[in-house]
Formats: C-alpha cells, structure tokens, sequence
C-alpha cells in the first residue's frame, strides 16, 4: 500500500512540474537593442545628410560631418560596423523607430521627439538665429527686423526651424524649400532675404560663402540644445551612448573633432 502511494505521489509531482515548465516555456525573448547591436556587428545610424557642418551625403554617397566622425568612433568602440540611412526632418522619429538604432546628425532636443523617442545626454548648446547677405546686414539686426512684410524667409520644412519661422514671423513671407543642402543659395542669389536656423550651421554656411552673414549667432533667440536620438525602446543603448559620451568629452576625442568641424569646442 505504501509503495502504490508512493509511486501515486511522485506521478502527481512528475505531472506538476511538467506543467509548471509548460506554464513557463514559450518563445525566446528578443535580444536586448544593445546585445542586437553587438550580435549583429552593424549599427543603424539614421541621418538626413543635409545639415553642415554635422552631416552630409554628397552625390556620390558619401557621408561627412561632425557626428559622423562621432558615430564612426562609436562604431569602433562597440566593435561594429555602420550602416548609414538617409532620412528626412519630416520623417527622422518614423525611420529612426522602425529602421534604426540611433540617428545623429545636429538633432535638437525638442518636447515633441521625447514624446516618441529616447534622447541621450545633450552634447552641444545651440540656439536658433538668422543667416543674410552681407550687403543687407544693415537691415536686419534682429528678429524684430526680419519679422516685416516684404521680408522673404526661407525654411526647409520638417524641423525645428520651420517650427521656429511658423510659430514667431507674423508678418514676413515664409518660402519652403525641401533641399536643405541648396537652401542658402536662395539667399546669396536673392531669392529670399533670410533664414532662419542653428547658429553653429550659420557659423559654417557663414565661412563657405562671403555674402553672407549670421545675425545674433552669438546671442541666440532661442536656447537649444543637440543630443542623439534613440528608439523609445532602446533604454540599455541609450545608457551605453551617455557612457561613450562622458568619456568620448574627457579624453580628447570630442574636442578634437569639434574644433575640426566648428573651428572651436562647443560643449553642452
């Protein structure tokens, strides 16, 4: 009696735990968006490259700019390779959720993107100001200036500087141009009279063309800030990237490519 007892308790306790890994089992947990990043030695890196001096794509696919000195040195340091995807402003929080790891490329940080998307520690301070011919500077000492009818202001839509124009010029003629990489030469040819957007992009639009001139780039209208910009998701590669940043800021790596793209350090 006691051995059918026995051998009924054990079948019982076979049959329990036989459910209880049943209860458990199910399918493997996707990777971690860090680990995806390392297991699969490819990091996606969404960017517009269309925005001087932090990213550029020129004709023949070539990428340049600050933050892509800045990736590649990511890259290197999590022993991966990049895969470059070309974005648009209007498009960058879409892409960057379904088809990238991060995007880079002078991103401010905005109440908006948070909403979507995962912001790493700020970089770079920044702020929003006016780029103009030369011959007019005289005309246009400030916002106040330029906010006038018959004052053509020229916007590349989708980003935070045709938010500024929309949301702060009242009386003055907004014109979109969707190529940002061609935009400034709506100034120097005269089809518009000025435009609106980061004063480290002015500095460097500044120094490639004579014509033309920043105004209030030393005392910006806005405060800004730059930061890279993660999927909502990736929590883990966005700790990761604020590490990198911390040390990339410390031993001479920022620096270096700072002064190589902005003429000087610009810290956060």
């Amino acid at each position: 009696m006691r051995l059918r007892q026995a051998t009924i308790f054990c079948a019982a306790l076979l049959s329990l735990s036989t459910l209880a890994a049943g209860c458990t089992s199910g399918p493997t947990p996707d990777p971690s968006p860090l680990r995806h990043i390392t297991e699969s030695k490819t990091l996606r890196v969404c960017s517009t490259g269309d925005y001087r001096p932090f990213t550029f794509r020129d004709p023949q696919g070539t990428w340049s700019g600050m933050d892509i000195d800045l990736a590649d040195d990511m890259a290197r340091r999590l022993g991966v390779e990049i895969d470059m995807v070309q974005t648009t402003w209007a498009n960058l929080v879409g892409d960057l959720n379904d088809r990238c790891d991060i995007a880079m490329g002078g991103i401010s940080i905005t109440l908006k993107r948070a909403q979507e998307a995962v912001y790493s520690a700020p970089y770079l301070r920044d702020g929003k100001a006016a780029i103009v011919r030369c011959a007019d500077a005289s005309r246009f000492r400030s916002l106040q200036d330029i906010d006038r009818p018959g004052t053509r202001v020229v916007v590349n839509p989708g980003g935070t500087n045709e938010e500024f124009a929309k949301g702060n010029l009242k009386q003055a003629t907004i014109i979109d141009h969707p190529d940002n990489n061609t935009i400034f030469g709506e100034i120097s040819a005269g089809h518009a009279d000025a435009m609106i957007t980061d004063a480290s992009e002015i500095r460097f639009q500044t120094a490639q063309d004579r014509t033309l001139c920043g105004v209030s780039t030393d005392r910006p209208f806005t405060f800004e800030q730059k930061a890279y910009l993660l999927p909502a998701a990736a929590i883990d590669t966005a700790r990761w990237v604020d590490e990198w940043l911390n040390i990339v800021q410390h031993d001479g790596t920022y620096d270096r490519i700072s002064q190589k793209w902005l003429g000087r350090v610009v810290g956060p």
